[in-house]
């Protein structure tokens, strides 16, 4: 994959993303989540794509804008009803300006981690954090890295889709923290491959950038439904926010249990 690029992913999946990823988990608790957090103001979503979680947040009454480097995978989107209606940027959106501002700035489902450096995952820090209004939170939702899975240095795991299978084979770099991967699904009309790479972070690392672009760590869950993040826990939600006028709060875990945003 020496010609991947910010779209490459995107425009090889598209017309398969839906169908591939139609089984994930907490799917109706990451958008009620996502629509408490936004309340009555406007949301961005960063890696828009086909439009998965920002058509039924869009029909929650969110107003949604998003921003998406594949053309292929927002075409998905536009044949989808209400998809014509949602304002959607392109571009690689760890640079990006807008002229709005917004309450809710999200990016899902390990989508900022598609970022494949540690100063690209800064700007987009920065990016977010120059789109929010007062009060307003940048959303992220990513894996926590798994060191036994890295230092066996490859992986091939394989997961069923109801009449197919998608094999997942990767290789890790933790030199660099890149993961070069391919999806392999396989139906009964053949075999196909799209490729993916990925630069994971820790939750320390992510917390580090949030500082170095004036946020703050608010609340951190382990999933959409709120539940406590701990040491154990594979994923993680984390909900960044700029200080307040009258100072820093302390930066440190949330204790994942805000009635009013929880799902």
């Amino acid at each position: 994959m020496t010609e991947y690029t910010a779209w490459t992913y995107g425009d090889r999946i598209a017309a398969r993303y839906d169908e591939i990823h139609a089984q994930l988990p907490h799917s109706g608790a990451m958008v009620g989540a996502l629509a408490r957090l936004a309340g009555k103001g406007r949301a961005l979503e960063l890696g828009i794509g086909t439009g998965r979680v920002a058509l039924p947040l869009t029909a929650l009454g969110v107003e949604v804008h998003g921003m998406d480097a594949s053309e292929a995978m927002v075409a998905e989107l536009r044949r989808k009803p209400g998809g014509q209606d949602i304002p959607v940027t392109m571009g690689d959106f760890a640079d990006f300006s807008l002229d709005d501002r917004y309450d809710l700035v999200f990016v899902v489902f390990n989508t900022f981690f598609a970022l494949l450096s540690q100063d690209a995952q800064l700007r987009c820090f920065g990016a977010a954090a120059q789109h929010l209004k007062v009060d307003g939170v940048f959303v992220i939702e990513v894996f926590v890295p798994d060191p036994a899975r890295l230092a066996r240095g490859n992986e091939v795991l394989g997961h069923t889709r109801g009449d197919s299978v998608l094999v997942d084979v990767s290789e890790f770099n933790t030199g660099e923290q890149l993961i070069n991967a391919r999806h392999l699904f396989i139906s009964e009309s053949g075999i196909e491959m799209f490729p993916v790479q990925l630069r994971y972070a820790w939750p320390a690392e992510l917390d580090l950038m949030a500082r170095l672009a004036g946020l703050q760590l608010k609340e951190r869950w382990a999933d959409w439904a709120g539940n406590p993040f701990t040491s154990k826990s594979r994923a993680h939600v984390s909900v960044y926010e700029k200080p307040s006028a009258s100072g820093e709060r302390g930066v440190g875990q949330g204790n994942g249990r805000d009635e009013d945003i929880r799902a």
